[in-house]
């Protein structure tokens, strides 16, 4: 069913799209099969969507982006796979997010809350998770995971499968051939860890307690010359809540951090 309202006449909506209540349309954008649109989203002109994608509700998204397009991934043969947009984000022009292939988890998943700005490349089975903002020209390879409140630098380049831990920071023109470990910014090409994100975690209200335990768990991590199994015991023995979160991302880790 297409809510017709909104709609701008030369936008190209599939019969089989499904827009919700309240959702708007922009001139020469295209809606393809398999695209399901939740309400009171807005979409710009000029922008193709192709299925299966399904997006939430209150997101906003400009104009010359491309959202659920095939993988250029050359093991891709056509399969059905997924893009999966949560609510309330914001698109920006010209990005790119690519849907899932079968030899990972079959979706893409951008989750809520999330700000991605001008031209952006989410590549396929990437998870992007809440209140994340990516940078212009951030590019993301296949299978990356970004956890909740990073911040990706103007050109960030991300290796595929890496893992970018939840409140993390990259600085412009970061290249990431490794994991990120929550909290810590990294700088550089390649990436270098510089210190736990303070100013960030200080906008999102993180206790004076929670900041001196995670300065001395980088120091851990970082400064002792300990092996990354020798610095989870380490950390283990300090647990709280937010370093719990640290340790966990460690623990995640297939590729190595970030050194």
């Amino acid at each position: 069913m297409i809510a017709q309202e909104g709609i701008h006449p030369s936008a190209i909506i599939d019969p089989d799209a499904m827009l919700a209540e309240g959702v708007s349309v922009g001139p020469w954008s295209i809606i393809g099969p398999g695209v399901e649109i939740g309400s009171h989203t807005q979409i710009a002109s000029h922008v193709i969507i192709e299925g299966p994608t399904r997006i939430g509700a209150n997101n906003k998204i400009y104009q010359f982006s491309s959202l659920g397009g095939d993988t250029p991934d050359l093991k891709y043969k056509g399969e059905a796979t997924r893009l999966v947009i949560g609510d309330n984000n914001v698109i920006r022009e010209g990005v790119t997010i690519h849907r899932g292939t079968v030899q990972d988890r079959e979706e893409t998943t951008l989750g809520n809350n999330n700000l991605i700005m001008a031209y952006v490349h989410i590549g396929h089975d990437s998870v992007i998770e809440n209140h994340c903002i990516l940078v212009n020209n951030a590019a993301l390879a296949g299978h990356v995971h970004v956890g909740d409140y990073a911040i990706l630098g103007g050109f960030t380049l991300v290796h595929q499968f890496c893992r970018i831990g939840p409140h993390c920071f990259t600085g412009m023109g970061s290249a990431i051939g490794k994991d990120v470990p929550a909290y810590v910014i990294v700088t550089g090409a390649p990436a270098e860890a510089r210190n736990i994100n303070v100013e960030g975690l200080k906008r999102r209200d993180f206790s004076r307690e929670d900041l001196a335990d995670l300065s001395k768990a980088y120091k851990i991590i970082y400064r002792r010359g300990f092996t990354l199994e020798e610095a989870i015991a380490e950390l283990e023995s300090m647990s709280t809540p937010v370093v719990d979160v640290l340790i966990q991302s460690l623990r995640h880790s297939e590729r190595g951090i970030v050194r």
